[in-house]
């Protein structure tokens, strides 16, 4: 099978997750510049879980441009992807609202370790169709950015439940870690003849 509709069906959904978080941000009902300083840890979260979204966005979209087939392993992967994006929205709201409270906070981390976890699984699933001479599996390498990320995650939740601010800096070093530009693929991409 071709990606083109897995593809599509991906960009649906995370631009329908996308909606779904800034049609969770209130206005206040105060014209004072003021009454938007209690918005800020909503803001924050918000910004914080739309780069992700862009990441996650940006990554699939790369990863699936050097897959050249799919099977239906791939299909319910990408779907277990999915699901734990689709829920971002919620821990956003929930992190945001009750300003970085540490239980909020620890299961916003346990939503992003569970998506890394599923974008993982995908990665691989795909290169278990492909083979390890794949482009995929030749960008991917020791996929040292995904394993320092689950480290992250996985050091952050614990974190929430002692200093949330603590665990917020670590999410958003793995944002930061993703938004330097990934070359992997696009150097794999070129180097193809």
């Amino acid at each position: 099978m071709k990606t083109t509709r897995l593809e599509a069906f991906s960009d649906g959904v995370i631009a329908i997750i996308i909606t779904i978080m800034v049609l969770e941000l209130r206005a206040p009902h105060d014209t004072h510049l003021a009454s938007l300083w209690p918005l800020a840890p909503v803001a924050i979260s918000y910004v914080l879980s739309f780069v992700y979204l862009g990441i996650y966005w940006n990554n699939h979209h790369h990863m699936l441009h050097v897959t050249q087939r799919i099977g239906g392993g791939v299909l319910w992967a990408n779907l277990h992807l999915l699901f734990w994006l689709s829920l971002v929205p919620f821990v956003t709201a929930w992190m945001g609202e009750n300003h970085f409270a540490p239980v909020p906070t620890a299961a916003y981390g346990v939503v992003l370790l569970l998506a890394a976890m599923a974008y993982t699984v995908l990665q691989q699933t795909i290169i278990a169709i492909e083979g390890r001479d794949s482009r995929l599996a030749a960008a991917v390498g020791r996929d040292r950015k995904g394993k320092l990320s689950l480290v992250f995650y996985i050091i952050g939740i614990p974190t929430a439940l002692v200093a949330p601010w603590m665990a917020c800096a670590l999410y958003a070093a793995v944002a930061i870690i993703w938004l330097v530009p990934d070359r992997r693929i696009e150097r794999v991409v070129s180097d193809t003849p």
